[in-house]
């Protein structure tokens, strides 16, 4: 997935420019789950405040889940759910990758229930291409099509392929507190 990432900022004299033009620095074609591509775009700390740009925070980011009042831009694509279930597939292997590449992320996936995972963070979603589904921990579900928006409050949720084609997710998450 190649993914064109143009960041703003300002110069010295306060000046809008452009700080950068090129591909998304922290993006993973996984190896032990073919079709499964991430990639983190930024992230914000909180309380971010606007102007100079110092580093890239989505090569510096250690989480992929924010802390709260901050955020984390994404695609994530998901390849479709038989990969998971084919002969060759290693979940010991594919788990430890998702530990080293989605650090703060992988440690919500449940091991019991694959897929299952909740964030303390409010989440927007938007599917870009393909189809998805959103399954909540009582089992129901919704089948998602391009441009449908998912707003998750921290709900403890699954994201399912069960079509034959790669489903590409724009989020942003928002980290929150839980009462």
């Amino acid at each position: 997935m190649h993914i064109r990432r143009i960041v703003t900022g300002h110069d010295s004299k306060g000046t809008a420019v452009f700080v950068s033009d090129a591909a998304a620095p922290r993006t993973t074609e996984f190896k032990h789950v073919p079709g499964f591509v991430t990639s983190l775009l930024w992230e914000t700390a909180p309380n971010a405040s606007v102007g100079a740009i110092e580093g890239d925070p989505a090569i510096t980011a250690r989480s992929w889940a924010p802390s709260p009042g901050g955020t984390n831009l994404m695609f994530i694509t998901f390849p479709p759910d038989a990969v998971m279930m084919s002969p060759g597939f290693d979940p010991v292997a594919a788990g430890g990758e998702y530990l080293r590449v989605l650090p703060g992320l992988a440690e919500k996936f449940e091991v019991d229930h694959p897929g299952m995972h909740t964030t303390d963070s409010v989440d927007y979603g938007v599917l870009i291409e393909g189809e998805l589904h959103l399954e909540l921990a009582d089992g129901v579900t919704k089948k998602l099509a391009p441009r449908d928006v998912v707003i998750q409050n921290g709900t403890r949720h699954a994201w399912r392929n069960e079509s034959d084609k790669p489903a590409t997710m724009l989020f942003v998450l928002v980290g929150a507190t839980r009462p």
